[in-house]
């Protein structure tokens, strides 16, 4: 039976549990983590290739860690047509999505006579994206990294993504990367992937920044690699809440609650409601659906549920989104009698998801905006990947003769407040230059 917690009854310490769900077990993991990448960073292939024998396949080699051309042909020739059209519809949405988020590449603007400020965007040169595998096939998340990079115009995009125990990549997700423009794919999972991108070897593109969902040991990795690279946004194990009231179909309540459950054992999912009757229709209908899935999936939804979800109880609506708002979702489904009202009173969540008609799969698969989020409560301070995570902006200043003019009294007189002479004194002498 899937446990009820009455949020007014949890002490301090089940709350913070609640809160931290598997990040908990992040800590447990980092000095594997750290034996990994110190290995990788002073062996490079060497290393690479005893983890990938280890965790990825028997065979890997230097020569064949790389998805070859042929591997790409033969992807796409086994691709079934129902799969191809599915995966071209997924990728026009996200496509036209990300598009929409665009800037400019430059603005520069008068913001008092003679004085310009802007910015000039430019794509980040080289970025690594992890592509998990697990027991299951995610092409959606290959479009889902690939794409926006393609689009802000990254020139060089490298994928590692955990092959078979053959050796092989899921072939639709190779069909997706192809058609997302990425041809530099290696055969690689974990930790040994994010490290050999991170800091590159004899194989491996070195990067610039890794963007991508992890387990925990992949979390753990980018913890210990921040500060070598740019390890993006937070986004660890699977997590959601489904926000519910007394007008919910208790049905709906729980099919969507078990879909980021069955993510793995890690993931994290929680229905939020202040309906004690809600509730309790909830955890029988769960029981139901759980019979329907296949048993490692069902496995994967018990042990998430049991560790760090399950159904809580609130005392109100406000106790609710008080309580989603400090936890911080990565997804959040809002399937209450009227969505749009409450929209606005959610400040922390990496996806809202609005009514009984947008469930999270569909968010992931279908609708184009963008599935890899922050997990762990980082979407108090994340957003979701976008093409700004693969540009950067450099500002831009010009000042005329009169801007000069403008601002050079200030500019002097806080400089000398700070103690910095030569500030002032490269305006002093241009001042001195211009005088006839």
């Amino acid at each position: 039976m899937i446990r009820i917690l009455k949020l007014s009854t949890l002490t301090s310490a089940e709350l913070a549990k609640l809160h931290r769900r598997s990040e908990l077990d992040i800590d447990q993991v980092l000095p594997i983590a750290q034996q990994v990448i110190d290995r990788i960073r002073q062996g490079g292939d060497e290393g690479v290739i005893h983890y990938a024998r280890q965790f990825d396949y028997a065979g890997a080699t230097p020569d064949n860690l790389r998805v070859s051309e042929a591997e790409f042909a033969e992807a796409e020739q086994q691709l079934d047509p129902d799969l191809r059209r599915a995966v071209d519809h997924a990728f026009r949405n996200i496509e036209k999505v990300h598009q929409g988020q665009m800037p400019a590449p430059m603005h520069l603007a008068e913001i008092e006579p003679g004085v310009f400020a802007g910015e000039k965007i430019t794509p980040i040169p080289r970025v690594g994206l992890y592509v998990p595998r697990g027991k299951g096939a995610f092409p959606s998340m290959m479009l889902m990294l690939a794409v926006p990079a393609q689009v802000a115009g990254v020139k060089k995009i490298v994928v590692c993504t955990p092959p078979d125990s053959q050796g092989k990549v899921e072939p639709v997700s190779l069909v997706a990367a192809r058609m997302a423009g990425v041809s530099e794919v290696y055969k690689l999972g974990g930790i040994q992937a994010l490290a050999a991108m991170a800091q590159g070897t004899e194989t491996v593109s070195k990067v610039d920044k890794l963007i991508g969902p992890c387990s925990i040991y992949g979390a753990a990795a980018k913890r210990i690699l921040f500060g070598s690279v740019d390890v993006g946004l937070p986004a660890g194990p699977s997590e959601s809440i489904v926000l519910a009231d007394d007008s919910t179909d208790p049905r709906l309540a729980a099919i969507d609650l078990l879909i980021e459950a069955e993510h793995g054992p890690d993931s994290a999912a929680l229905l939020v409601t202040h309906s004690e009757t809600l509730a309790q229709r909830v955890q029988g209908h769960l029981e139901t659906y759980l019979q329907q899935l296949p048993s490692w999936r069902r496995e994967f939804c018990e042990a998430g549920l049991a560790a760090y979800g399950g159904i809580l109880l609130t005392d109100s609506l406000q106790a609710s989104l008080d309580f989603i708002n400090e936890y911080a979702p990565e997804h959040l489904e809002l399937l209450v009698a009227d969505p749009l009202a409450l929209v606005g009173k959610i400040d922390n969540a990496g996806e809202i998801l609005l009514g009984v008609h947008t469930p999270s799969s569909a968010a992931t698969y279908a609708i184009g905006v963008n599935a890899v989020l922050p997990t762990g409560g980082f979407a108090r301070s994340y957003s979701a990947v976008s093409v700004f995570d693969f540009l950067k902006r450099s500002t831009l200043a010009y000042l005329t003769p009169e801007g000069f003019a403008g601002v050079k009294e200030t500019v002097k007189t806080l400089a000398h407040y700070e103690d910095f002479p030569a500030h002032a004194l490269a305006l002093q002498v241009r001042e001195d230059l211009a005088q006839p």
